[in-house]
């Protein structure tokens, strides 16, 4: 009996076809990129600058703390995250004078004259536990909440909100309104 050969398959053409597909697919194929938190960071001191211990009256300070349960809690008081922008432009503005909310200093601003200056800084403490979403949620509504203020700043004296002043004018609203934002270490919990 003759032994009948098994016919090869050529796979030289299956290499090309699948480099192809790869090219393609690397091609066409989008990725995530990862947005950060825009932060400006204070200055370095000199060297021959001095290091002051600020005494801040505590009236001039609210806690704002998220728990590892995703709480949070504003100047002692349990709220959702939609309500917080509002509690710190209340808290930032001070529209009554309240004895308990920030006090106000008259400062002279170049190019403005006398403008009441607030001397609120909302204190940020988290848990080691607080996700990662309520953090950067609360962190967005402090950065809206100071950004309506100085819209309405700006509105109130130039006619324009704050993105469409010249450099030199959000300069000024930024010495009117100060984004005062100080991050605690955060804590854990747990382990107390």
């Amino acid at each position: 009996m003759a032994s009948k050969k098994t016919p090869e398959i050529n796979g030289g053409s299956m290499a090309d076809i699948s480099f192809i597909a790869l090219i393609f697919f690397l091609m066409v194929t989008t990725m995530d990129k990862e947005m950060g938190i825009a932060r400006r960071l204070p200055p370095i001191p000199t060297e021959d600058q001095k290091v002051e211990d600020q005494k801040v009256n505590r009236r001039n300070i609210i806690q704002v703390k998220i728990n590892s349960n995703d709480r949070l809690f504003a100047g002692n008081q349990a709220m959702d995250v939609s309500l917080l922008k509002d509690k710190i432009k209340e808290f930032l503005t001070n529209p009554n004078n309240d004895p308990n909310l920030p006090e106000k200093e008259m400062k002279e601003i170049a190019g403005l004259g006398q403008v009441p200056v607030s001397k609120g800084v909302i204190s940020l403490q988290n848990d080691r536990g607080t996700t990662y979403s309520k953090y950067i949620a609360v962190q967005n509504e402090l950065i809206k909440a100071v950004n309506e203020l100085r819209d309405e700043f700006a509105m109130a004296r130039f006619g324009k909100k704050y993105e469409r002043l010249d450099e030199d004018r959000q300069k000024l609203v930024r010495d009117a309104v100060p984004q005062q934002i100080s991050e605690a270490e955060p804590k854990d919990v747990k382990k107390r």
